[in-house]
């Protein structure tokens, strides 16, 4: 079996402070990161505040498709690279809904990400109604095929993110055995277009991620760690969720 090292990604969304990223540097100074890769996804106000130096790494949660110009209120991936990102967000289910992100425009995304140096994690998972109609896999073929169908290349420089939105802020997490069965379907989509990456790409689970939860979770086979949300807040807890994942 392929090893891969697992993945554990915080998306603070709209929160955070300077405090809290003293709180969180501070905590995860503990953590085996030899054992585990951690990513902090803070507002992009907050990135320069991170300290210098660490083994935590950093990402947007947002980026723009375009590279430069005349976009106010955007923010492109090289000056998420520049403020010290080495990851970013694309295509959260909040992006998708809220903000009416297409296909084109995420794939567009994911190119920028990859062109400029950083690491894209794609976000794709079903909602309530897709899953009561059994469309899961249905859904995950087509945002997966948006990406990486015509551009099999960028694969191999991304990471997945399965994040039921019938689970996202619900405190509804899916089963562990449910979350094993949707990521072993997205890797058995995405050999299609490369055996190889397939393989080796982690795949995150995000959807209500707590301590509780954690460890279950992180202990089947396809799921490579997961994108943390509200207990990404909370340094103790996100320390815990972090020391659950497991080479």
């Amino acid at each position: 079996m392929t090893q891969r090292k697992p993945l554990v990604a915080a998306n603070w969304k709209m929160n955070g402070s300077k405090a809290l990223v003293d709180d969180m540097t501070h905590s995860l100074a503990v953590v085996d990161f030899t054992a585990v890769d951690v990513m902090i996804c803070p507002p992009a106000t907050l990135l320069p505040l991170f300290p210098q130096g660490t083994a935590i790494a950093l990402g947007g949660q947002n980026l723009s498709q375009y590279d430069a110009g005349a976009y106010t209120g955007e923010l492109s991936a090289s000056l998420l690279l520049q403020a010290g990102a080495r990851y970013v967000l694309v295509g959260h289910s909040e992006r998708r809904s809220l903000f009416s992100e297409d296909d084109d425009i995420l794939l567009a995304k994911v190119q920028q990400a990859v062109a400029t140096g950083l690491i894209p994690v794609f976000c794709v998972g079903e909602n309530l109604q897709q899953r009561q109609q059994e469309k899961t896999t249905e859904v995950l073929a087509k945002q997966l095929a948006a990406v990486y169908a015509s551009h099999p290349e960028l694969l191999a420089k991304s990471v997945i993110a399965y994040e039921p939105v019938w689970a996202i802020g619900t405190g509804e997490a899916a089963t562990p055995e449910q979350a094993q069965q949707a990521h072993a379907a997205i890797r058995q989509l995405l050999a299609r277009y490369d055996t190889v990456a397939a393989s080796k790409v982690r795949i995150l689970y995000g959807g209500s991620v707590n301590a509780s939860n954690a460890a279950a979770l992180f202990n089947e086979a396809d799921i490579d760690g997961g994108l943390v949300g509200g207990a990404s807040l909370k340094p103790a807890e996100f320390l815990e969720i972090c020391r659950s994942a497991k080479d």
